[in-house]
């Protein structure tokens, strides 16, 4: 069977994206793993099948490149969204469902913002942070983010008697000013550094609010793959109207085989 693909990506999280509104595309395990495989095949992140939903616009069905369905892909989701706007699925607002329930995003030329789910449970791990953000997050500051062993750390905290069951993404962060931040992440899922993480980065900004890091509900987020905005507002302990702001593209499109 042929399935025609498109590849997207949004700073540097790169995604293989499927349209399945005919809900007929294979999606066993093993068969995902080898299409993110970067030596052997297309090569990702991630896998998203864009599918049709009775109550919204479509719904984003994400799998990591471990071929496991995963939660919410912040990076993921304005991808698809920026799939779905140049198929003509959508208009340039839509309203869509995810893993963690429905999000809306705008969508501006090649920039994407996306909604996020209200944050309100933040806790401390013996000198850091974790929360959830869409998926869960580990947030460690460190004095020079660019000298840390992100996989070789990443790994022991993920792997670690407390998060080992369900997994965690592991984020260090630089502080840079009251407004930006440096960060490197290692993605559950993926089992690596990825280039950049975009609940990771929305978490970040979160949690140096929390942690009054900074005063701004505006912050910029520096990662490898490049800059994200997350912009929030604050009510009774609930950080809510939360947004992720950034570019997202497509690549290129191509066809494989599947037997």
């Amino acid at each position: 069977m042929k399935l025609n693909f498109h590849k997207y990506q949004a700073n540097g999280n790169d995604f293989i994206i499927f349209n399945n509104f005919s809900n007929n595309l294979p999606k066993e395990q093993e068969f995902i793993k080898k299409l993110c495989s970067r030596k052997f095949n297309v090569g990702a992140d991630g896998v998203i099948f864009v599918e049709n939903c009775e109550s919204h616009d479509y719904e984003m069905l994400y799998f990591n490149s471990d071929g496991k369905l995963g939660s919410l892909c912040g990076n993921g989701a304005r991808c698809c969204a920026k799939f779905a706007f140049d198929q003509g699925l959508i208009k340039n607002r839509t309203n869509f469902k995810a893993n963690d329930g429905v999000h809306h995003c705008i969508i501006e030329d090649d920039i994407v913002h996306l909604s996020m789910n209200d944050i309100e449970k933040i806790e401390y791990h013996e000198n850091d942070i974790i929360l959830d953000s869409g998926s869960p997050h580990y947030i460690k500051i460190v004095d020079n983010v660019e000298k840390m062993n992100v996989l070789k750390i990443g790994q022991e905290i993920r792997n670690s008697e407390y998060f080992k069951k369900d997994g965690i993404n592991v984020n260090f962060v630089e502080i840079v000013s009251k407004k930006a931040f440096k960060i490197r992440t290692y993605e559950r899922g993926v089992e690596n550094e990825t280039l950049s993480c975009g609940t990771g980065a929305t978490a970040v900004a979160v949690a140096m609010h929390f942690l009054k890091k900074t005063t701004s509900k505006k912050i910029e987020i520096i990662s490898i793959g490049g800059k994200l905005n997350v912009k929030f507002k604050k009510y009774n302990n609930i950080y809510n109207q939360i947004f992720l702001v950034g570019e997202a593209k497509k690549i290129y499109s191509g066809e494989i085989y599947y037997k």
